[in-house]
């Protein structure tokens, strides 16, 4: 959260990576104490971790930087080729990505 409040001056996007079991809660707390970014903020982890067989952990980095020069100001969750606003979305450990709550 510190790291996240030292860039938002620098008027550049962000991508943060994070663990998916805790990702959309600490986007949630990201999003609390900035609740008007200046730019997008955008979480993305891997369901399989890099390293293992059939990570998905650089190409949802990779969408996360695309995504993150393309989207608007807030707090953004980019997996598996979709984005969500981080209070739309919830992970879905039985189909293994994330989907939005709407």
């Amino acid at each position: 959260m510190a790291e996240v409040g030292k860039l938002l001056p620098e008027g550049y996007p962000i991508v943060v990576t994070h663990g998916t079991d805790t990702l959309v809660e600490s986007g949630l707390a990201i999003r609390k104490a900035f609740p008007d970014p200046p730019v997008a903020i955008v979480l993305t982890g891997a369901m399989a971790p890099l390293g293992f067989e059939h990570s998905d952990g650089l190409q949802n980095l990779t969408e996360s930087l695309f995504a993150a020069r393309l989207l608007g100001p807030g707090v953004f969750v980019v997996m598996h080729g979709q984005v969500f606003p981080v209070d739309k979305v919830r992970k879905d450990r039985e189909r293994g990505t994330f989907v939005s709550t709407e």
